[in-house]
């Protein structure tokens, strides 16, 4: 059913002034583009002025904190308007230049996140826990909301709109659930197509469950999506069913890359990373679409630690890459006593990858964790200090997989890899935000926010943004905002 809302507006009323097209510098779409490379197009920062980055305002997000934060999305930014969603599923719109709040749409539905939203035709489109909505860009006011699923199987991820259709996902959390990727008309949220990304039954419907995508789906030139999904549950497994009983043999199309058609959501072909997936290792970055050497290639990752590269036309793998430590990750069973796992339950490959110019930038969390058959003795998933891991980014030629640099970090990455020309940028849980030279990883340019990240950056022109809304013991107080960090206005000109 087609939903009305009302919408909350800035003080001064509803604006009339409706943004500016979309244009080439613009990040309309969640990963900047449908292709997922998350480099900034016609931006400004580059090696040579990136030290002059300077906060040029900040936008305090108001709410109560959730579980994951208050904001891990990245933010848009369309015809000199930058919108951004927060954790309690709530919409902002805010000026460019200035950072003035120019409307709110409140919706104060939990959502584990990332989440985020996505821009075309003047309209923004998100999530919340249960539906998907369109806004007007110039307004918020809401135009249409349609409901996918109940709060116990989730939408945590970003949607993405390409020719006339919003692609988004459902994800299996609770016992018997069964994640599925969905496209929408965009312009009345009309179900196009539903694919399960469960292919057979539960054995143990009452205690299996998985699948989904929670991260944001890519899209190339001839309309196909391509999607990573995540892992089966219960991780591990239980007394009653060890090592992932519950979901017996491969439990496709968990912990897979898949390509269907957009049209139809027609399946036309998959690969599993991991079959029958015991260690929470889903395979949920958004995979990058990029021809390099001539090939046209599809790299998806996640959170067992490796990197996989297939031809989209041979639709067979032309690499793999092992990033951060690894122990007791292979293989379908685990031993009943507790072993150390690495990647551990948050490790790995956590947030989306990069792409420029031949080179593959891959953010990493190295955590590990005891496991053992029958799931996570002593400590479980929300009582983990996620603090106590490190980070890397890795960057790899995308021909072959070749490690070119690593550049290790003091805090967990969770603040995937953004590039602006010859810098890529990328974010800690401890709150530090650090600009490295494309070619060789050196540090260029480092800044400190004032709580936690796991938000993922987006650059525009002369400005770098960034979500600062994770709790992280280093920060008593902190302050979750969205802080813009900008070029003066003259060196802006210069690199013009």
């Amino acid at each position: 059913m087609i939903l009305a809302a009302s919408v909350a507006l800035a003080a001064g009323g509803r604006s009339a002034d409706r943004p500016p097209p979309a244009g080439r510098s613009d990040w309309p779409q969640p990963n900047q583009n449908l292709r997922s490379t998350r480099s900034a197009a016609g931006s400004r920062i580059d090696a040579g002025n990136v030290t002059r980055l300077r906060v040029r305002w900040r936008f305090a997000i108001p709410g109560r904190p959730t579980f994951s934060g208050l904001l891990a999305s990245t933010p848009l930014v369309v015809g000199g308007r930058v919108f951004v969603q927060d954790l309690n599923s709530n919409v902002y719109a805010l000026d460019l230049s200035t950072g003035r709040l120019r409307w709110t749409r409140r919706y104060r539905r939990v959502d584990g996140g990332p989440n985020g939203l996505a821009a075309a035709g003047g309209r923004i489109f998100g999530n919340t826990d249960t539906s998907t909505f369109a806004l007007d860009a110039a307004s918020g006011r809401q135009l249409w909301s349609r409901r996918l699923t109940n709060p116990a199987q989730p939408i945590t991820i970003a949607p993405v709109v390409s020719r006339d259709r919003v692609y988004t996902s459902t994800t299996g959390q609770h016992p018997g659930g069964r994640g599925a990727l969905y496209a929408l008309d965009a312009a009345s949220g009309a179900v196009r197509w539903r694919f399960d990304t469960i292919r057979e039954p539960w054995p143990f419907p009452h205690e299996a469950s998985g699948g989904g995508a929670w991260n944001p789906v890519s899209v190339d030139e001839a309309g196909r999506v391509y999607a990573g999904t995540s892992n089966p549950y219960p991780w591990g497994g239980s007394r009653r069913h060890p090592n992932g009983g519950a979901y017996r043999g491969a439990a496709l199309y968990t912990d897979s890359l898949l390509a269907l058609e957009g049209r139809s959501g027609h399946l036309v072909w998959y690969d599993q990373a991991t079959p029958h997936d015991i260690r929470d290792y889903d395979f949920q970055v958004s995979p990058i679409l990029a021809t390099v050497g001539g090939r046209k290639l599809v790299v998806g990752a996640g959170k067992a630690g490796r990197v996989h590269a297939w031809d989209r036309e041979t639709r067979r793998r032309v690499w793999v890459a092992r990033v951060g430590r690894h122990a007791n990750d292979l293989g379908p069973t685990l031993p009943t006593r507790p072993v150390r796992v690495c990647p551990g339950l948050l490790g790995g490959v956590e947030t989306p990858m990069a792409y420029a110019e031949g080179r593959l930038f891959v953010p990493l969390v190295d955590l590990c964790m005891r496991e053992n058959a029958y799931g996570f003795p002593g400590v479980g998933f929300y009582a983990l200090d996620y603090s106590k891991g490190r980070g890397e980014l890795v960057a790899l030629a995308a021909g072959s997989g070749k490690r070119l640099w690593t550049r290790e970090l003091p805090s967990p990455d969770f603040g995937c890899a953004t590039v602006s020309r010859d810098v890529v940028f990328t974010a800690t849980y401890d709150g530090r935000i650090y600009g490295l030279n494309v070619k060789h990883g050196s540090l260029l340019w480092q800044a400190r926010a004032r709580a936690g990240i796991n938000a993922c950056p987006a650059v525009v022109g002369s400005t770098l943004l960034v979500g600062a809304g994770a709790d992280h013991p280093a920060f008593a107080k902190p302050r979750y905002e969205l802080v813009a960090y900008s070029l003066p206005d003259a060196a802006a000109a210069r690199t013009t």
